[in-house]
């Protein structure tokens, strides 16, 4: 990541209470520095597919944990309360971020044309 950004401080979300900042790529830099999912899979092939978002996600009502999670479209999948009030964003691979309800993500995960996507949550 380092290669790519300037600074870490953009991977945390300003309503992630859990992360704190971190100054460099160096020390300090980590899973609780991070507050977004990384999509494993997203290509420009398939435009729909999710690159990064929120990682405040729950399946049947359980918070996910840290580490790679297989979401398959049918996944009973919504958002915590944690951050932004039961809602979360999504970057899609063609380079467009959607707000999404738990019932948007839900269609979300349906429209990106694999039959699951594997994310690296932090």
């Amino acid at each position: 990541m380092a290669n790519e950004l300037s600074t870490p401080r953009i991977l945390v979300c300003p309503a992630d209470a859990d992360r704190s900042v971190a100054k460099n790529f160096n020390a300090g830099f980590g899973n609780s520095t991070v507050s977004y999912f990384a999509g494993v899979d997203a290509k420009d092939d398939h435009p729909a597919m999710f690159l990064a978002g929120d990682d405040n996600f729950a399946i049947d009502g359980v918070p996910v944990k840290s580490g790679l999670l297989l979401l398959a479209t049918n996944a009973p999948v919504s958002w915590t309360a944690g951050r932004h009030i039961n809602q979360g964003n999504i970057g899609l691979a063609d380079g467009s971020v959607q707000t999404t309800s738990s019932s948007f993500l839900r269609q979300l995960l349906v429209q990106t044309g694999v039959a699951t996507n594997r994310l690296a949550l932090p």
